[in-house]
């Protein structure tokens, strides 16, 4: 939830967490205007009750704490939290209730894992620049038994498809903020099922114990021509441990310059991972790959190489390098990214930006 909403808000109604203890054990429900979010958090009641207090209170006081269990109970004007040999008492906000949004029509259920394996990545490849709103995005859109994501910054683009299963005829097009959507996944994919919403200006997800509801950001982005994007043609195809890569990649963007640039070049056998700058110092590393086609070199920006590198950890990725300047295509060849059929592309830098 912390992760999820602001932790300082202007308006106490956005600022707080609603605490209800019912049957079920508690709820916690905070909404900031945009985003709604709900948490169900096993509990002993003994008596029924809610109370509000700062979100930003709930999670400093409760990060710190390592009981296994605490006792909550209103005191007057606190909400109490008693522990053996300790007790904190957080103010309670009155009458500023959260005022959450219900979850959109359910038009589809999908499995956790697969879910937050598509999504976390592709939604790294969102922009982080809010001048343009319309890249900051994630575009949902289901097409059968398949649901495919899609985020651009312009630099790069990702592209993942999972299989899922639509609940009567239901659909989905919706272009979500990319970070909640990111966020809303690593905690749902901890659930065997996850419930997509969809309607009107409204995304959200639901799972056992817990649920998001976010406003979209309106029309999705132009894709007439993601077809042609991801329909590559490499002219060089290398296979190498990714994890291997991305370390090589992070000791040569040190020498990267301004630009944090880094080469890599094809050749017998292996990569070469090389960067330099005047003020920087040097940097070459070779690196064990399958390479098959020309020894060819591009160049890239090491923090979208390593982006790219990300999702194929601790397996094998697939460089699919075209020519010229045209985008390289990242892919795994086994594990997460190549189960959800994740696609990642970065546009080579010139090497005079070095």
């Amino acid at each position: 939830m912390s992760r999820l909403l602001p932790s300082r808000s202007t308006q106490p109604a956005h600022a707080g967490v609603l605490i209800t203890a019912d049957e079920l054990g508690l709820l916690l429900v905070a909404a900031d205007g945009e985003l709604t979010v709900r948490s169900r958090v096993r509990a002993t009641t003994h008596d029924p009750g809610e109370a509000v207090v700062s979100r930003r209170a709930v999670t400093e006081t409760f990060a710190g704490l390592s009981a296994p269990e605490v006792r909550l109970v209103v005191e007057g004007n606190r909400l109490a939290a008693r522990l053996p040999g300790a007790r904190f008492a957080l103010p309670l906000l009155g009458n500023a209730h959260p005022v959450p949004v219900g979850l959109p029509p359910a038009v589809g259920t999908v499995a956790g894992a697969q879910l937050s394996a598509a999504a976390v990545p592709v939604a790294g490849a969102a922009s982080r620049e809010h001048a343009l709103p319309i890249f900051t995005g994630v575009r949902l859109r289901s097409r059968g038994d398949r649901l495919s994501l899609v985020a651009t910054d312009r630099y790069r683009l990702a592209t993942a498809s999972v299989s899922w299963q639509p609940v009567g005829g239901g659909e989905v097009e919706a272009l979500v903020p990319a970070a909640v959507l990111a966020e809303a996944c690593r905690q749902a994919g901890r659930a065997d099922e996850v419930q997509v919403h969809a309607g009107g200006e409204l995304f959200g997800l639901s799972w056992e114990g817990g649920s998001i509801v976010t406003a979209t950001l309106g029309d999705a982005f132009p894709d007439a021509q993601l077809d042609r994007l991801v329909d590559v043609t490499p002219e060089c195809v290398i296979e190498v441990e990714s994890d291997a890569l991305a370390a090589a990649v992070d000791r040569a963007a040190r020498c990267g310059g301004v630009h944090g640039q880094v080469a890599v070049q094809a050749i017998d056998g292996a990569v070469l991972i090389r960067a330099s700058d005047p003020l920087s110092g040097e940097s070459e590393e070779t690196v064990k790959a399958t390479v098959r086609g020309g020894q060819v070199t591009r160049f890239y920006q090491a923090r979208l190489l390593s982006d790219a590198l990300r999702p194929t950890a601790r397996h094998t990725v697939r460089m699919g390098i075209q020519a010229d300047l045209r985008p390289t295509l990242f892919s795994g060849t086994d594990g997460p990214a190549a189960t959800v059929d994740l696609r990642y592309l970065v546009v080579p830098m010139r090497a005079s930006a070095a």
